[in-house]
């Protein structure tokens, strides 16, 4: 049949990076699983595999079951698993940072955990307790931001211990001390973006540093304060949040209609979005721009009239969107509910994943109540991989012998294993044949028929990058049809590819080498019917992600270390002979295993 074919991850919108070398994609629109929360959610923030929460809500929803939050939460970004940080503010929390083992909480707070903490605390990353900071701020709180050994804090601010402040301060990270830097916005700071060389502000503000040529978006010296002037861009409307990296600047705004637009350090616009609402949150992740809002179109030119609508055109962005680095909208859209929508977004290139909070209640028809995630970034290698299989079949070799070549030329036979009737047959398919197992049955005993090539630890990929498929006609589908699989969960550890039900959703599994878990991606796609469909499972790092005809269908998150070390053999077409050997019951050709 046909030679195995090149790995492609032709994942809906990706960005060339410099040097051609690697292709980043848009995570996955499918929500991964994650707790909801009964009131709204205003700011997220990563530490390694946590996220911190903070909001108006009293309790976290996990299972449908309410389990008390205080306007503060956390919980384990790769499982969703709701953790037992329980710190409790008195009112809202409107803004979080991290620096270390310690997570800031800003907002109209006067108490944490029952003590005097009034606008800003220092929480413990993983006790929950209070640090020894203690400050009192006159004003609101809307942005914190760590950075340069200095805890950032924007709003409508007037003063702090009583020390005059004009809507910016800042604190000494390794004491908590009032810091001395203090620039001046003449309005209300949104947001504010840290890095190396400087600390951008956004907002309503006309002035920074009494300067008017710096509206609504200004540039600062990290330590001193001293205003950049050579970073005038001048957005057209306010600026509600900010994200920096190596390129520039990237501000949502809003106005009439919202905006997304990028600069560069040098305050010129790269490209600018619009939408029929206001931007209100946006983050950076891998090259591409997440935009969030309590907008429900995209524009498809520049230009938008009343209350926002595009006159030129649009497209469904429900309170969510994407945005390569050239600017051009992606068709990356989990349409998500609710007026205020999307307040802010987090991300984690640790993780390949970002999370987005506000008062949307579901996100692709999918429960998702004032919090959502989304995971599966995976680069993409131009050209295929630089090695080729560990093993490939095709089925188009003689099988007097009983067994099948391994076309990846590392010997790994195929032998023949059959019970109960079972016998090979094979099918024509494109310019060569591939192999149909035994039909459904509901007998007392079925035929059965699976290929097993002997344990090799060529075939291990411990805790590697790796990837695997076929190429699957499905017929008729029972539940938990195995397509390949080596290993056991309780032994060594297992990867399998299977086909579950009467739709045949295809469904990728590894579990760990010590046992556990079993991690799943489930394809939203089904191959039930009569076609043939290409089915991928892939593990980058983080992230199990499953394909089908080329396309991303779901990821999962998995522990980064998940290693699977196995001696048991290889197996194509079910997990053995015996009486629930998981007997695959349609065709297959263009096996393959990539690992490294």
């Amino acid at each position: 049949m046909r030679n195995f074919r090149k790995s492609a991850l032709l994942a809906a919108a990706a960005v060339l990076v410099a040097g051609g070398a690697a292709v980043a994609g848009v995570v996955t629109s499918e929500p991964s699983a994650s707790p909801s929360f009964n009131g709204p959610v205003y700011a997220v923030v990563y530490r390694g595999d946590t996220v911190y929460v903070g909001g108006n809500f009293t309790s976290a929803i996990v299972n449908g079951r309410g389990v008390a939050r205080h306007r503060l939460a956390a919980f384990d970004a790769r499982t969703g698993a709701l953790l037992d940080w329980r710190p409790s503010a008195d009112a809202n929390v409107r803004a979080l940072a991290v620096d270390g083992d310690v997570v800031y909480a800003a907002g109209d707070f006067d108490l944490v955990n029952g003590e005097a903490r009034d606008a800003v605390a220092g929480i413990g990353a993983t006790s929950g307790l209070l640090t020894s900071m203690r400050h009192s701020v006159t004003g609101q709180p809307n942005a914190l931001a760590a950075g340069n050994g200095r805890l950032y804090l924007g709003g409508r601010i007037s003063a702090v211990d009583g020390v005059p402040r004009t809507n910016l301060a800042a604190f000494t990270l390794g004491t908590g001390a009032l810091d001395p830097w203090a620039p001046s916005a003449d309005d209300a700071v949104n947001a504010l973006a840290v890095t190396s060389d400087r600390v951008y502000l956004g907002g309503r503000f006309h002035r920074t540093n009494n300067v008017s040529s710096t509206i609504r978006l200004s540039a600062v010296h990290p330590a001193t304060g001293v205003l950049d002037p050579s970073f005038v861009p001048k957005p057209v409307s306010q600026v509600f949040a900010l994200a920096a990296d190596d390129a520039g600047v990237y501000a949502a705004l809003g106005g009439q209609g919202g905006r997304a637009v990028a600069y560069t350090k040098g305050g010129a616009t790269r490209w600018t979005r619009v939408f029929d609402g206001d931007a209100q949150a946006i983050a950076v992740l891998d090259g591409i721009t997440y935009v969030g809002g309590h907008f429900d179109k995209a524009c498809t030119t520049g230009n938008n009239g009343a209350r926002g609508v595009c006159t030129d055109g649009s497209v469904p962005r429900g309170k969510l969107a994407a945005v390569d680095a050239q600017g051009n909208l992606l068709e990356w859209a989990p349409q998500a509910n609710g007026v205020a929508g999307t307040r802010q977004i987090a991300t984690s290139s640790a993780l390949g994943s970002i999370s987005a909070v506000g008062d949307f209640t579901t996100v692709n028809a999918t429960p998702r109540k004032r919090y959502v995630a989304f995971t599966g970034v995976t680069p993409r290698e131009e050209g295929g991989p630089a090695n080729g299989p560990v093993a490939s079949y095709n089925f188009d070799t003689t099988i007097a012998d009983g067994t099948f070549d391994d076309g990846s030329g590392h010997g790994h036979l195929l032998r023949a294993v059959m019970r109960d009737g079972g016998k090979i047959v094979l099918t024509p398919h494109g310019a060569g044949q591939g192999l149909s197992f035994p039909p459904a049955c509901t007998a007392e005993t079925c035929p059965k028929l699976v290929l097993q090539a002997a344990d090799t630890q060529d075939l291990n990929p411990a805790d590697k990058p790796f990837r695997y498929g076929a190429t699957v006609r499905s017929g008729t589908s029972a539940t938990g049809q195995n397509v390949l699989q080596k290993g056991y969960a309780g032994a060594g550890g297992q990867y399998k590819l299977q086909v579950d039900g009467a739709s045949g959703r295809p469904s990728c599994v590894l579990t760990g080498k010590d046992g556990g878990a079993s991690y799943v991606a489930r394809s939203r796609a089904a191959i039930a019917g009569d076609e043939w469909h290409t089915v991928e499972c892939r593990r980058t790092g983080p992230t199990l992600a499953i394909l089908v005809d080329d396309a991303i269908q779901a990821t999962t998150a998995v522990p980064e270390g998940l290693s699977i070390v196995t001696a048991q053999p290889f197996s194509i077409g079910g997990k053995g002979v015996g009486r629930n050997n998981d007997q695959f019951h349609g065709s297959l050709d263009d096996v393959w295993i990539h690992i490294g």
